[in-house]
């Protein structure tokens, strides 16, 4: 129990200095084009202690939810003294006010890069991608009627070694199956599996396309009948390699399988994004007692009790893994052009732009700032669609959480 409560204090730390990175990131950027930076402050309600150093107030506050970065004149509409009126932001070019607004995407991004370079340095990453490189070249595959048979097999005198004697190598990625493109070991599986005799395999090897000719081996093998859950034996294609479920990597290569896997999840984090709206009807079933499916929505609070059953288990890959998904999911977020999200106020810098060029086109002069009170509307559907949508999966994930298998 106190190693599921550290798991979640710890997970839940990680998310407070992302965000106070993630307002860091706006005040560093201001600050170095000539900005006035009122206020620093991580979290929100009543102020626990805060300092002045310049002319900027640092502070904590009680709720770790959030932070703010104020800066002066972040729009027209802002009330500016004096003084500030010079470096208001809205006077700035464009260019820089994008630099400053997607400081804190580009932090989160930075901090997931981080995360899965110690986790390739120390552990290695997961192969979540299911990618089909070739762990194992096997010296035989036989009958195996149970389970651990088949994962510490004798090799009888004369057992075939179908990838061996074809030419497979360690490091080889399988691309395709009799032509069928494999895009994952399970595809690898799915298309052996029925196959006997001499089988055309693919094979991408230091850059280049290997075809090779594997007489596959039809073999006895226990499975589970989904339907009874009892095991049954039965008659499978074989080739005998193994699949890498993690990759390794020195502290140097670290570095390019770390930014190999990071655009890979900022691929995979943007689908998650765009299925996000047809994945709620399952966290309200949820909330009423239906089956929580694993791959909807967490809240912070679901995502810190899946971090901390992690560590609970020592299951320290996945708590890593998860607090870098979470890094890239906000990043992404947080950059769509949706007000008062900062993409949102990036997409209004770039409008002006591109208004005052098309008005110059025509002779005309620059149109003035954007008046953001004529987009209250749509703002204020868009805050209240998304505080439904974190009410809907705080509930489910109090009530019906996501649980790791024991």
């Amino acid at each position: 129990m106190l190693a599921y409560i550290f798991g979640v204090v710890l997970f839940a730390l990680g998310i407070c200095v992302s965000v106070a990175l993630h307002e860091a990131g706006h005040m560093l950027t201001a600050k170095a084009f000539g900005m006035k930076v009122r206020r620093y402050f991580v979290g929100f309600g009543p102020k626990v202690f805060s300092f002045r150093r310049g002319e900027t107030e640092y502070g904590l506050k009680w709720i770790p939810l959030g932070g703010f970065c104020d800066i002066a004149g972040m729009t027209a509409l802002d009330e500016v003294t004096p003084d500030e009126a010079p470096r208001a932001m809205w006077r700035y070019k464009t260019w820089k006010r994008t630099v400053v607004l997607s400081a804190g995407s580009f932090t989160h991004f930075v901090l997931g890069f981080i995360v899965l370079y110690l986790m390739a340095a120390t552990m290695g990453l997961p192969n979540i991608m299911g990618t089909p490189q070739i762990a194992g070249v096997s010296d035989c595959v036989q009958d195996a009627r149970t389970n651990q048979e088949y994962r510490n097999p004798t090799c009888q005198p004369g057992a075939p070694a179908p990838a061996k004697e074809g030419g497979i190598q360690s490091g080889d990625v399988i691309v395709s199956v009799e032509g069928t493109p494999t895009e994952t070991y399970e595809d690898v599986v799915t298309e052996v599996q029925p196959l006997s005799g001499p089988t055309r395999i693919t094979v991408e090897r230091d850059g280049e396309t290997v075809p090779l000719t594997v007489d596959v081996t039809q073999v006895e093998r226990p499975v589970l009948d989904p339907e009874t859950g009892e095991r049954k034996i039965v008659e499978v294609g074989s080739i005998g390699v193994t699949f890498p479920r993690e990759f390794e990597y020195t502290a140097v290569g670290a570095v390019g399988g770390a930014a190999t896997f990071t655009g890979d999840m900022l691929v995979e984090t943007w689908h998650r994004l765009l299925e996000f709206p047809e994945r709620i009807p399952a966290v309200v079933e949820a909330i009423f007692g239906a089956e929580r499916d694993p791959n909807t929505p967490v809240s912070v609070i679901g995502a810190s009790r899946i971090g901390g059953e992690a560590v609970e288990q020592g299951i320290w890959w996945l708590f890593l893994f998860l607090l870098a998904s979470l890094n890239f999911f906000v990043g992404i977020f947080n950059l769509l052009p949706l007000l008062p999200l900062d993409g949102g106020h990036i997409a209004v810098t770039w409008y002006e732009r591109v208004r005052d060029w098309l008005r110059r086109l025509r002779g005309k002069a620059a149109g003035g700032p954007v008046d953001y009170s004529k987009l209250s509307a749509v703002t204020m559907v868009f805050i209240l669609v998304g505080g439904a949508v974190f009410l809907l999966t705080i509930t489910a994930d109090i009530v019906n959480p996501i649980r790791l298998p024991s």
